[in-house]
């Protein structure tokens, strides 16, 4: 981005794929954020980047940040996350909260010299001076800053805010992670601070990297522990006749709730999005009224969700403007909001009601009829798939199977990501694909067969689970005796907002090189950043799907 930005921009926001022009959204989100809810998120973040100042001088001694303060700055990242919050007054509450926080922590460590002015900066109590202020707030405003600083900032800042979502989800479950608690503070303040050159700046990307995959494994252990290992399962993606609730968003633990909550009730559950994946694991699928998927990728929801006789909850991010149409009876939870959407909150216990949804779903009475059923396959985890490690490794030997794809990550709807369609109908038939997050959409309704006696597609899960995936390729390379590197094996990623940064950040902290990430490029990668990612990882943007499939193929061993 130039440094001369036009500083009379109602909004500046590029953190997602979709952002305007390729180069930054200016006068509203193409998510639907307004220049209001943009400036807010602004000010939040300028709020705990300052509490990060003060948290960073008691970790120095040696001491850990209060849980509930951790979980303020998680849930804080989390709220300005794509598609999460778009609901002003709750902005304004978290803003009021966050100056507590930081005279809270000010009476802790006593009067600081930051080398920002973030530590001390008081929050005014006016909405009105709060917007005002918020100009200040995005580091994209700062034109002092080296262009490569301010991108490797920002980058740092987008991985913490994809971590923070997967941090939340593993929290919701009792689990967490001191490394990753510290990090937050750590990294935040990392970006307040002058002194630091780029190439500590570098580090400290990586460094974020190696927190993601951290965060990925407690998030990991929490859904596994939990709910046990995932195991292969036929869902159906048919609609059945009955009252019905939708879950979308990624929270195994509201669905568990809301299933514990409507069973015996005549209610059918369906998980929509990436909740898909919660159908193979064996505490989620005993329940016999969770009946199947609803609908594909979050960015059809409002043609999906256009009238429907039923029910909706998000849980986390994903969320589009409702149309009037249901409006009325979608619902929001955890740090999910809207404007004139129910929300539901979390009571003292941990615990949530879910009677007004249930009741609403009744009375309006659900579908009419069933639909012919039609199954997909889920619950190819790392347990799973390496239950087939000893197969697998032979069918390599044999020649009978050539090479793997990787072909996931946050699907979107800007023109362009056909390509991962093309790209998976190309795959030789004796290769097989692994896949996981949203973007599986764009071709898991398709039937790609069996090879070798196992099936060609293996859908490995949420985008979180893209540490499963590092779990299998970790064990190939093994069997292998190589690297992860030395597999035949390509990840072609596809991105959309920051969890999916925090998951390319986290491959490359481990040394995965080759991989293939589109539609575009992210615009707050500066071109001297580009580059380095380019020269140090071989990064490379998607091209055609039969090009990059020929190329992929070469590096077969």
């Amino acid at each position: 981005m130039n440094n001369n930005m036009d500083l009379n921009y109602e909004m500046f926001c590029y953190q997602c794929e979709q952002t305007a022009n390729g180069k930054g959204c200016t006068k509203l989100g193409i998510c639907g954020k307004t220049p209001e809810i943009a400036n807010l998120q602004d000010l939040l973040i300028f709020q705990i980047k300052g509490i990060s100042c003060y948290g960073k001088k008691l970790i120095d001694q040696g001491d850990h940040i209060d849980k509930d303060i951790v979980s303020f700055i998680e849930n804080a990242l989390f709220t300005t996350l794509t598609n999460v919050n778009f609901n002003a007054e709750d902005h304004v509450r978290l803003l009021k909260e966050s100056q507590k926080i930081k005279e809270r922590l000010r009476n802790l460590v006593g009067k600081i010299n930051s080398p920002t002015s973030h530590a001390t900066y008081d929050l005014p109590s006016a909405k009105s001076e709060m917007l005002k202020d918020s100009q200040i707030a995005g580091i994209m405003y700062d034109q002092s800053l080296d262009p490569d600083i301010r991108s490797l900032r920002q980058t740092i800042l987008y991985g913490l805010k994809g971590i923070s979502a997967y941090g939340h989800q593993a929290r919701e479950l009792g689990y967490y992670s001191d490394q990753v608690d510290d990090f937050y503070i750590t990294a935040l303040e990392s970006t307040t601070d002058d002194t630091l050159t780029a190439d500590e700046m570098i580090r400290m990307t990586m460094k974020t990297g190696e927190i993601a995959v951290e965060v990925m494994k407690i998030l990991d252990d929490a859904n596994t522990e939990v709910y046990e290992n995932p195991s292969p399962h036929k869902v159906n993606i048919k609609i059945k006749k009955g009252p019905f609730i939708i879950v979308s968003g990624h929270d195994l633990k509201d669905l568990e709730m809301l299933l514990k909550q409507t069973e015996g009730k005549g209610i059918n559950i369906y998980t929509h999005g990436e909740m898909l994946p919660a159908h193979g694991y064996k505490g989620l699928k005993k329940y016999s009224h969770l009946v199947g998927n609803f609908g594909g990728a979050w960015q059809d929801q409002q043609k999906e969700f256009d009238n429907i006789p039923g029910c909706i909850l998000m849980t986390t991010n994903c969320l589009m403007r409702p149309r009037d149409s249901y409006k009325d009876r979608i619902y929001s939870t955890n740090v999910v909001g809207w404007e004139g959407v129910k929300h539901i909150e979390k009571k003292s216990n941990g615990e949530k009601d879910f009677s007004e949804i249930i009741q609403q779903a009744i009375k309006l009475g659900g579908f009419k009829e069933d639909q012919e059923s039609k199954e997909i396959l889920v619950g190819f985890g790392h347990h799973a798939t390496l239950g087939y490690a000893e197969k697998i490794v032979a069918a390599v030997h044999k020649g009978d199977v050539k090479h793997f794809f990787l072909i996931g990550g946050c699907d979107g709807a800007r023109p362009g990501r056909n390509y991962y369609t093309e790209f998976a109908e190309m795959v030789p038939k004796d290769c097989m694909i692994l896949t996981l997050a949203c973007g599986k959409y764009r071709f898991n309704k398709l039937d790609f067969g069996e090879t070798a006696g196992l099936p060609r597609l293996l859908d490995v899960g949420q985008c979180n689970d893209s540490y499963s995936a590092v779990r299998i390729a970790t064990a190939l390379s093994d069997a292998f005796d190589t690297d992860i590197n030395g597999l035949p094996l390509s990840f072609i990623i596809s991105w959309y907002e920051q969890k999916a940064v925090a998951v390319l950040l986290a491959l490359l902290s481990l040394g995965i090189k080759n991989i293939y990430l589109g539609p575009t490029l992210p615009a707050f990668l500066s071109p001297n950043v580009l580059q380095y990612l380019s020269d140090t990882f071989d990064l490379k943007l998607i091209s055609s799907a039969k090009d990059d499939i020929k190329t992929c193929l070469k590096q077969n061993i």
